[in-house]
């Protein structure tokens, strides 16, 4: 088939939050874009309309990424769309909530499922996405990281180190994938979003909010549109840069004096 005039963003994990501002973006700058979701069509349905109302054409999608299959599925859909992918932003991840004092709360199992996402995931989705961005000169994957993995805090140790391992293999990606293919990382800080209010409950979200801002250098946390203006940079405005973890924490490592 002809490819589409238009170039394409696929974004995992794209029914709400990062996923979802990062797929508003590109569809605001004249994208197609390629929608996910793994169990509520609902909220990724509102997502697709929210693109397409900014003219965007939109392919939604329920995959897995832990499942190869699925991932594999994915990129097919996306070939017959349009028969081009421009950016794949890897931004699906999982976690649970567990305090990193409570060993016993976490089971090897526990890290299997979060790294078959926060990683296999990742990677299953590039593999299968290689054969299309190769195709095009200006081409790139953004992985949505966390600033856990260089602080060792967060939701869990499993989490933490599942995204530190994301870190290395997409430096790995960036040798693998060059010169074709650019592989950067992007490490939010604590972000705004139901994902994170859910898993921490109101109360110790809001602590987490007002301990973060007192400790930031620009004493504020993340909204998803900033980690989206971050996925849109590594994704087409930074042509020579590749295999780096790009950190958008609001200067919390700085911590103010």
């Amino acid at each position: 088939m002809q490819a589409s005039a238009r170039k394409v963003c696929v974004v995992t994990g794209s029914s709400s939050g990062i996923g979802a501002a990062t797929a508003r973006l590109y569809a605001s700058q004249g994208w197609n874009v390629a929608i996910n979701y793994s169990r509520d069509p609902a909220p990724a349905e509102q997502v697709a309309q929210q693109c397409r109302d900014l003219g965007a054409d939109v392919l939604v999608v329920k995959a897995d990424v832990s499942s190869d299959a699925d991932c594999r599925r994915f990129a097919a859909d996306v070939q017959a769309r349009w028969g081009r992918a421009d950016v794949l932003v890897n931004n699906a991840g999982t976690t649970r909530f567990v305090p990193l004092k409570n060993l016993d709360g976490l089971q090897a199992e526990d890290f299997q499922q979060i790294y078959a996402v926060n990683v296999v995931g990742a990677y299953q989705m590039t593999r299968a996405f290689v054969p299309l961005l190769e195709q095009h000169p200006v081409t790139a994957v953004v992985n949505v990281s966390s600033i856990a993995s260089f602080m060792g805090t967060g939701s869990s140790i499993a989490y933490m180190a599942s995204k530190g391992a994301l870190n290395a293999m997409t430096i790995g990606l960036a040798r693998a994938l060059g010169p074709k293919i650019r592989a950067n990382g992007i490490a939010p800080g604590l972000v705004d979003s139901p994902w994170l209010r859910n898993g921490l409950g109101e109360t110790t979200y809001a602590a987490s909010v007002e301990s973060y801002k007192q400790r930031a250098a620009l004493a504020d946390i993340i909204q998803p549109e900033d980690i989206a203006q971050a996925a849109w940079w590594l994704g087409v405005g930074a042509a020579k840069t590749t295999g780096e973890i790009l950190l958008v924490d609001g200067g919390l490592r700085l911590t103010r004096a």
